[in-house]
């Protein structure tokens, strides 16, 4: 085969995998004549040009093709437009800090006790941090592997068994118990308890099984139909908060729900060709008392009332989430700086 039908072979199956793949992985599918010498210089170059993007070290290393936008949809905002401009080493480090801190705010609201930089050595080294969970550490790596899942289903329609393989990602701890499924809704009802401004203590009981599916159509279409192009960076909270209360308020598993509904609520901004919006993790008092305020206010949903029955409760967390875009931006405005120094 010749080297240019044969690089083009490796990257359509780096597009076409449902999955990140290794080295060996590349290879078995493009035929043992190619040099492993020859394909790591060409993912090296795919990497610098924004095709694929990296993850793991040493033998853990993988690759995958980052979604770009069709022929036919090149008026379009496209995912992950947000790199439009930069150097193919910009590029990477960004996602690589996107990756960290989204993956650190996310699990630290969890209660994952790793900070920012534990996140980032776990992530870039592969090694673990003394003293800390093994739990912990799972979460991280479990969320970075969703981060990166999300990032292949852009151009997708968002489907059930794409919310279930995030789910899968996310849900590292393997659990033999039938009643707590990972990659399916849950099976049993689930709630929590909250304490409102005036001191009482109120019991949030979450959607009932039965009514999951339903529910959960709804938020998949309502993401599916959001017009990327009427989505700028001062209006993307706006739809943000409302993916994420939905899901939240529906709670549809029996664990990894707010994880889940944080990444589920990116898509229409990743699509947009903007930078996800990431709840930071000093705000963690404030961001449950919002969630849990507005699910007392709205009380428990079923296939009835829908997902958003009262759209005018949304404004508190819409502007909260509003405040939360500034570590993000500052990531960018650091990575272009540095780009604008180059020219």
């Amino acid at each position: 085969m010749a080297r240019k039908a044969q690089r083009e072979a490796v990257l359509a199956a780096l597009k076409q995998s449902p999955v990140p793949l290794s080295v060996a992985e590349i290879v078995r599918s493009a035929g043992p004549e190619l040099p492993r010498r020859t394909l790591r210089r060409w993912l090296r170059e795919w990497v610098d040009q924004g095709l694929i993007t990296r993850s793991g070290v040493g033998r853990a290393t993988r690759y995958h093709a980052v979604a770009t936008a069709s022929d036919d949809s090149v008026a379009a905002p496209s995912p992950l437009g947000f790199l439009r401009g930069l150097d193919g080493d910009l590029k990477r480090e960004l996602l690589a800090q996107i990756r960290d801190l989204w993956t650190h705010t996310s699990t630290a609201l969890e209660g994952n006790t790793l900070t920012l930089g534990d996140t980032h050595f776990v992530l870039h080294e592969g090694l673990t941090i003394p003293g800390k969970p093994i739990k912990d550490h799972q979460e991280v790596i479990g969320h970075a592997r969703a981060i990166e899942l999300l990032y292949r289903c852009l151009l997708e329609p968002l489907t059930e068994s794409i919310v279930f393989e995030l789910h899968q990602a996310v849900q590292t701890e393997q659990v033999t118990d039938i009643y707590k499924p990972n990659g399916a809704w849950k099976v049993e009802p689930n709630g929590t308890h909250m304490v409102t401004a005036d001191g009482r203590q109120v019991f949030i009981e979450y959607a009932t099984p039965i009514s999951v599916p339903v529910l959960m159509t709804e938020i998949m279409d309502f993401t599916n139909a959001v017009n990327v192009n009427d989505i700028s960076e001062l209006t993307a909270h706006e739809t943000y908060a409302k993916i994420q209360l939905g899901i939240v308020h529906i709670h549809p598993f029996w664990d990894g729900n707010g994880r889940i509904a944080r990444l589920l609520a990116n898509i229409p901004l990743l699509r947009a060709g903007l930078p996800p919006l990431t709840i930071p993790d000093d705000q963690r008092r404030a961001y449950i008392q919002l969630l849990a305020d507005y699910q007392i206010a709205i009380g428990q949903l079923h296939e009835t009332t829908g997902v958003w029955p009262d759209e005018s409760r949304l404004s508190d967390f819409n502007r909260f989430c509003e405040s939360c875009y500034g570590a993000m931006r500052d990531l960018l405005t650091g990575a272009f700086e540095v780009q604008k120094k180059r020219l």
